[in-house]
């Protein structure tokens, strides 16, 4: 936001968190747009819907609940900080999840479960031997 504007302690507030985010005002890429919907001659004169994006991430925000373009502007930064805190949180959820999958399948097994694991693929094994025709192995010695 320019420095012209005086900064409110919501402002300031919004700038830490961007801050201590990594995100930053030469990462955003603003553009400011006729907003729709009801606000009269206010919407139709002014572009106060404001369009934010995040190059690094691509990230897009589209704001224009407010009438003031200011307002959209703050109300942008905000939704577009959530958005972005929001993704890294399931992105590190899901690395988490992959960890935890790959360390159950590497755990090594009880010998009991081993011994269940190894009855079962015999008896899966006699069930098949059973099933082939019965002069087939004569055939194929020949």
């Amino acid at each position: 936001m320019p420095s012209s504007f005086v900064q409110t302690q919501q402002d300031r507030e919004l700038r830490r968190r961007m801050r201590q985010a990594g995100i930053f005002e030469k990462d955003l890429n603003e553009t400011f747009v006729h907003s729709s919907g009801p606000g009269g001659q206010n919407v139709n004169k002014v572009a106060t819907c404001v369009v934010l994006v995040h190059t690094p991430t691509a990230i897009q925000v589209k704001c224009q609940t407010a009438r003031t373009q200011r307002q959209n502007r703050f109300l942008a930064r905000d939704l577009l900080l959530e958005k972005i805190l929001r993704r890294r949180e399931e992105e590190s959820r899901q690395a988490r999840a992959h960890e935890e999958k790959l360390k159950r399948q590497k755990r090594k097994r009880s010998k009991k479960s081993k011994e269940a694991m190894l009855e079962d693929k015999r008896r899966q094994s006699d069930k098949k031997k059973n099933r082939r025709k019965v002069g087939r192995e004569r055939w194929q010695d020949d």
